[in-house]
């Protein structure tokens, strides 16, 4: 017997869809980029945990393994002829890309606190930025330029004097994995012209998955019952992540979309705050209100920009 809320809920979706839909391009892209934000940070907290329990290298097959599985049944039902992809070669180039990016990544984060490795992701989007503004011709205005800025002013007023403690070495490495992701990032960009956001993501576990499985037979050990658990959920995020990430490529430029990912900030804390007692300090708090500001305004100004 089916629920008297079932055709409720189904026409609230219908109508919060309705509504997203008729958002300015760069409006709806900055909302599933704020979507992703918040998604990998707390993805970031799970795989932090993880990768001090077990290799890095075991840690990053299984994620997006876990990610590959649970994808395949919603994929399958729409048919295999819709998810092959139109360059077979430019899916497993991003691939390799990104598998190198998480390599470094994964070796530096059980090193370093969460709101280090936030922060040093927020040095991505100026590498994306530039890379956009070079590579794919993407119009670079000074709107975008002073939103980046004024975020990452925030981020400064939070964060500025931990990057100068203990873990320095880590935090190079970790900072070297923010071009890696630009290019992947740039990549998917690239890849939206003529791919589908759902083939993107289903490719990007299928070949990291595959790149990744070498690495992991090398340090191996099995997962207790709670750490499948735990990976499966990992799996479910990373795959609505990168899928959140996808869609706002394709609803507006990248570098339009890339001053919101200073909110990361701001999940990190709150998820901090909620689940590990980690104080908030007023410099969290001022540094987010400066964060927030920026982010308002690139959406107002590009939504008055595009009418």
């Amino acid at each position: 017997m089916h629920s008297p809320r079932r055709p409720f809920l189904l026409r609230r979706a219908t109508v919060a869809r309705w509504r997203l839909g008729r958002l300015p391009p760069t409006v709806r892209g900055l909302l599933w980029s704020a979507a992703a934000s918040a998604i990998f940070v707390a993805l970031n907290a799970l795989m932090r945990h993880l990768s001090m329990e077990l290799s890095a290298a075991q840690t990053q097959f299984l994620r997006y393994l876990m990610g590959l599985l649970v994808m395949a049944p919603l994929m399958l039902g729409s048919g295999l002829a819709g998810l092959r992809p139109v360059s077979v070669r430019g899916q497993f180039l991003r691939g390799a890309v990104h598998t190198l990016g998480l390599v470094v990544w994964f070796a530096a984060v059980p090193h370093i606190t969460l709101a280090d490795t936030t922060v040093i992701g927020f040095t991505t989007p100026i590498f994306i930025m530039l890379g956009a503004a070079f590579f794919l011709s993407e119009p670079m205005r000074l709107s975008r330029w002073v939103a980046a800025g004024l975020g990452m002013t925030g981020v400064l007023i939070v964060v500025g004097p931990r990057l100068t403690g203990d873990g320095g070495g880590y935090l190079l490495i970790m900072l070297c994995s923010a071009p890696i992701y630009a290019v992947s990032f740039l990549m998917t960009k690239a890849l939206t012209r003529y791919e589908r956001a759902s083939v993107i993501v289903l490719w990007q576990s299928i070949t990291v998955t595959l790149l990744s499985l070498p690495m992991a037979l090398m340090d191996w050990q099995w997962p207790s019952l709670l750490q499948w658990g735990v990976f499966v959920v990992c799996g479910v995020m990373g795959s609505g992540g990168h899928y959140c990430l996808t869609r706002s490529y394709v609803s507006a430029d990248i570098s339009a979309t890339q001053s919101i990912r200073f909110l990361e900030l701001v999940w990190a804390a709150a998820i901090g705050a909620l689940f590990f007692a980690d104080p908030l300090n007023p410099w969290t708090v001022a540094g987010g209100l400066v964060i927030c500001a920026s982010t308002v305004w690139i959406a107002r100004h590009e939504a008055r920009t595009r009418a």
